[in-house]
Parts: structure tokens; C-alpha cells; sequence
């Protein structure tokens, strides 16, 4: 379900600081967030975000095909565990 349009897109007001401060002084490095749920912004393009996942931070260079998506689905949280490959148990 996507947000209203009445509201502005959800994004946490110390991400939003850090972004406005690096546009302002044109400056480029990675940006420590833990917040899955902000919304991409057009202000964020061109800026590696480092997104938590869980267990370390994923760093993600935005680009103008991710705006408007949310940061968490950028960073996986889970990693898949292979499958045996002769699983003889199994097949009794």
C-alpha cells in the first residue's frame, strides 16, 4: 500500500539533514543510516548510503532508478543457506 499522496514521502530527519548538508558543501561520502523504511529522494542521487541490515552496513550508491523506492529493500537481510547437494536422507 503506497502513502498517501496528501503526505510527503517518509524520510527520518537526520537522514534528510545529512543529504542537504553534503549537497550544500558538493561533497561525496558514505552516509551511516539504519533506517529501512526512509523513502529515496531525488536529493539523494549520486550518494552511497550505507544501509543496515542486521549484522553490518550495506553500502548503496543511489541512482535515479531507485527514487521512490524505500532504502531496505536494497540491503537483504537474510542470506540463503545452499541446499546439500546429495541429500540421500530425504529422498527415503
Amino acid at each position: 500500500m503506497t502513502r498517501s499522496l496528501k503526505k510527503n514521502p517518509f524520510v527520518v530527519d537526520h537522514l534528510s539533514g545529512k543529504i542537504e548538508k553534503l549537497n550544500m558543501r558538493e561533497e561525496k561520502e558514505i552516509i551511516v543510516t539504519w533506517s529501512r523504511g526512509s523513502t529515496i529522494i531525488p536529493a539523494m542521487m549520486g550518494h552511497t548510503i550505507a544501509i543496515h541490515n542486521g549484522k553490518e552496513h550495506f553500502p548503496i550508491y543511489i541512482t535515479d532508478q531507485m527514487v521512490g523506492h524505500k532504502l531496505g529493500e536494497f540491503s537483504p537481510t537474510l542470506t540463503f543457506a545452499r541446499h546439500t547437494r546429495n541429500d540421500n536422507k530425504s529422498r527415503r
